[in-house]
């Protein structure tokens, strides 16, 4: 059986996450520091080149600095997790529901946060132990999907992530959603204040 309540305390009361895919080292430094200033504190980055496992490592080296927490994103396989923890990851994120991953990412002391879409993902995650999930693709899903989910799965966190940018998430906090996870938000200057309140 596993266990991903650890969120709970990962992410607190922030209602955001930052996404930082394919930017490179220096400017996912740079990002996330935007981020982190912003009072974003878990930060994801996603590992399907060595570049950004390099960045990886920078950045959860420059979070724990901080006392921040950093995490791997599109964990798809038993060596993603690998890489993730001797990059410094503190969490994996994966796009859909993995028993291998999630049970892997467990065994290597990391919580998993694994995707779904559907009513049944959701059951079977729950049978694994999980009570944190990822929705995704969230914008397709809908803010209805997250009602939907609340009735027979009223023990379940959901982290929305997907299309999510600072004018729709208000709608998805809104909805029930825990968290709203952002990307390329992060580098609109006009989105910044509006991220900034909703994290006050």
């Amino acid at each position: 059986m596993t266990d991903n309540s650890s969120f709970g305390e990962l992410f607190g009361e922030v209602p955001l996450m930052a996404i930082l895919r394919g930017m490179g080292v220096e400017r996912s430094l740079a990002v996330a520091t935007t981020a982190w200033e912003l009072g974003i504190d878990l930060v994801e980055i996603p590992v399907q080149t060595p570049t950004d496992v390099e960045a990886l490592r920078v950045v959860a080296e420059a979070g724990r600095a901080r006392g921040l927490h950093v995490g791997a994103g599109t964990v798809v396989t038993p060596q993603h997790v690998r890489l993730a923890e001797q990059a410094g990851a503190e969490f994996t994120v994966s796009p859909g529901f993995d028993v291998e991953i999630v049970r892997a990412s467990h065994d290597a002391g990391l919580p998993s946060l694994p995707g779904v879409s559907t009513p049944t993902e959701v059951q079977l995650a729950g049978k694994e132990g999980l009570t944190w999930l990822k929705a995704f693709p969230a914008s397709l899903l809908g803010t209805g999907w997250f009602g939907a989910m609340r009735g027979p799965f009223p023990n379940m966190s959901f982290v929305a992530t997907g299309g999510m940018d600072a004018s729709t998430a208000p709608a998805f906090l809104a909805a029930g959603v825990r968290v709203v996870a952002v990307g390329s938000a992060l580098e609109d200057p006009e989105q910044l204040p509006a991220l900034a309140a909703l994290v006050k």
